[in-house]
């Protein structure tokens, strides 16, 4: 098949067969196609050329980046009501069942054709595991991090990021022919993200997946498929061996084109010779037809530039870098933090781990002074914190070009190395020109990320860095923050990325620190363990799960749920605003107008920080309400 754009072929004759079992890693640089190529194999788009053929009653489950559920129905019922198949048969059963009793005729050939459908429909529900369904997707979500009490909360009152969960155990729990995953992990957490890794190595169709987790690839999957130069390259590996037999096919090819081009330049030369001499021109003539004929060999590399980053420290810190004393930390009536008491001292290297929700990120907005507590935070003698926040991106000036942007806060040694390290952080060459205002946003974090190595700080605290970054980008910055001379605190979630990074764990679990000395591998096995152990539905006859829960809630709750929906009418109406300005942005018309773009930008730093201090009331309110 082929897909032609405005721009030019994004694929262009691609042929490629999977079969049940295969279990496909698509990768490729970033606008190579891989989004697009799952939607066309889902059926969501169609090829300019070609066609896609899917086996006959072959089922699709696809889960786009791009999630768009709207329901007032509760997520056990949305899930529950998913399976059409078995829909149609408990609705067979149900109408058949209320003509059986309104008919009299017990000796009829009719009366017995109804006895006989429906005992086929019972058959066909046995066999597709009628018995077990409302069991499989209790354990279905408990997997996917959901509690007993999240099972009735309706779809359209969760935030995206559940949304994306319940959707992707919509299609989980249905068990397609074919599985279709584009970056599946982004919204989950640590613990989570391991359990869906366990649920589809067992998983026994066709998967195909893009994630920018090397991990969570190389376990999963056993076929790379890689879209490069609008062509597909087919490698029957997972994505590590995969980028192995890949280097070498790169340093074979890039020595075929060395030999290439020096034949090109040398018959270049003998028709330049040639050409105008009358007994040789014919000759000339026959060197341009082979010439013309020839198929450049082309090579493209997604490879980093190898480099050893070093960020050498202007200002060292005191051996006491941090003193934490939190007594407590509520919202409401909630407490997130409680007793929270540790040291940082220099050159320590701290992952801070937990579920979602239990104070990471009141932690950290309580160590940077975005939020009040009942205790005390000292920093030590001579510390300058470095931060970068999930919304990093947004602290960068859109008219300052890339090597600007650095140029400003670089000091003493650095200096000399602005080219050179922005090189190793992906931008080389006309890059370093670039405006903000033009970027991606994997490349805006980038260069917040080196903006921020570059900083004359000596304590980094960084909140899900890894957020927008591919696979390359990632390694950058785990090689960045290896050499780095100071302190650092990092939240992420990505645990190829945290393996070899950090000294201690420390995991905030009842509103405490509790510090792991293990790698993250033994510690996600232990967390696993204990996970399912706890969250594991308790069988009960009469299936609370899909019972109706009932409370009397007072009026004072009445009204802070009922602020709670506002709240989050207001944050999906600024996160749709924020968007369109973005993508004004972009427009070619808009690109070299500087006072249009400055315009814009202030316009989304507005919304961007009303979008905040919202999210941070229905954080407050959210709390108060568990």
């Amino acid at each position: 098949m082929s897909l032609h754009l405005p721009q030019g072929f994004l694929y262009k004759e691609v042929s490629l067969q999977i079969k049940p079992g295969d279990k496909v890693g698509l990768v490729g640089k970033n606008g190579a196609g891989k989004s697009t190529f799952l939607k066309l194999l889902s059926g969501k788009a169609n090829p300019t050329e070609g066609k896609v053929h899917i086996g006959k009653g072959s089922s699709i489950g696809f889960l786009s980046q791009e999630i768009d559920i709207h329901s007032s129905k509760t997520v056990f019922e949305f899930i529950k009501g998913s399976n059409e198949k078995l829909n149609y048969f408990t609705d067979t059963i149900e109408s058949i069942n209320k003509q059986l009793e309104q008919r009299t005729d017990y000796e009829s050939v009719s009366y017995s054709k109804l006895l006989e459908d429906l005992s086929d429909a019972h058959e066909q529900l046995n066999h597709l595991g009628f018995d077990s369904w409302e069991k499989e997707i209790e354990k279905t979500l408990y997997g996917l991090g959901f509690r007993e009490e999240d099972f009735h909360k309706v779809i359209d009152e969760l935030s995206g990021g559940w949304k994306m969960r319940a959707e992707l155990a919509r299609i989980l729990i249905n068990n397609p022919d074919i599985l279709l995953l584009d970056e599946p992990t982004n919204h989950l957490d640590i613990v989570t993200i391991q359990w869906l890794e366990d649920y589809l190595k067992t998983f026994s169709g066709i998967l195909i997946l893009i994630s920018h987790d090397r991990l969570f690839l190389d376990n999963v999957t056993n076929r790379t498929v890689e879209i490069i130069n609008s062509k597909v390259k087919d490698y029957p590996f997972p994505y590590t061996k995969y980028k192995v037999v890949r280097e070498e096919e790169l340093a074979n090819l890039t020595a075929q084109k060395k030999n290439q081009d020096k034949e090109i330049k040398h018959t270049e030369e003998l028709i330049n010779k040639f050409r105008a001499k009358k007994n040789k021109a014919a000759f000339a003539q026959s060197l341009i037809k082979k010439l013309e004929k020839t198929e450049r060999i082309e090579v493209e590399s997604d490879e980093i530039r190898k480099a050893n980053i070093q960020f050498p420290i202007n200002k060292v810190s005191g051996k006491k870098v941090l003193e934490v004393d939190i007594k407590s930390k509520k919202y409401g009536e909630n407490t997130i933090l409680k007793d929270l008491e540790f040291i940082l001292t220099r050159g320590q290297k701290i992952a801070l781990l937990g579920a979602n929700g239990t104070g990471k990120s009141t932690l950290i907005k309580s160590l940077m002074g975005e939020t009040d507590y009942n205790g005390s935070i000292e920093l030590g003698h001579n510390v300058e914190i470095g931060y970068f926040a999930q919304d990093a991106s947004k602290a960068l000036n859109p008219s300052d070009s890339v090597f600007e942007t650095i140029d400003q806060i670089a000091v003493g040694e650095k200096r000399k190395d602005i080219r050179s390290l922005l090189g190793a952080f992906l931008f080389s060459g006309d890059d370093i020109d670039k405006k903000v205002s033009v970027l991606s946003g994997g490349e805006k974090t980038r260069l917040g990320l080196c903006k921020l190595l570059f900083s004359d700080s000596n304590l980094l605290i960084l909140d899900e860095p890894t957020n927008h970054l591919d696979i390359q980008s990632k390694n950058v910055l785990k090689d960045a923050l290896k050499n780095y001379e100071g302190t650092f605190i990092v939240v992420s979630h990505d645990r190829e990325f945290l393996d070899g990074l950090f000294d201690e764990i420390w995991e905030i679990t009842d509103g405490k620190i509790k510090v792991h000395y293990s790698g993250i591998k033994e510690f996600l096995a232990s967390k696993s363990q204990e996970y399912l152990s706890n969250n594991q539905p308790s069988s009960k006859e009469s299936k609370p799960a899909v019972q109706e829960v009932k409370k009397s809630d007072s009026k004072d709750q009445k009204k802070v749920k009922n602020k709670v929906r506002n709240l989050e009418q207001s944050i999906d109406k600024l996160e749709s605003e924020i968007e369109e300005l973005r993508g004004q942005l972009y427009l070619e018309e808009n690109v070299s107008n500087v006072e249009k773009l400055n315009e814009l930008d202030q316009k989304i730093n507005e919304l961007e920080s009303s979008l905040e201090s919202k999210m941070n009331e229905w954080e407050e309110l959210s709390a108060s309400l568990e």
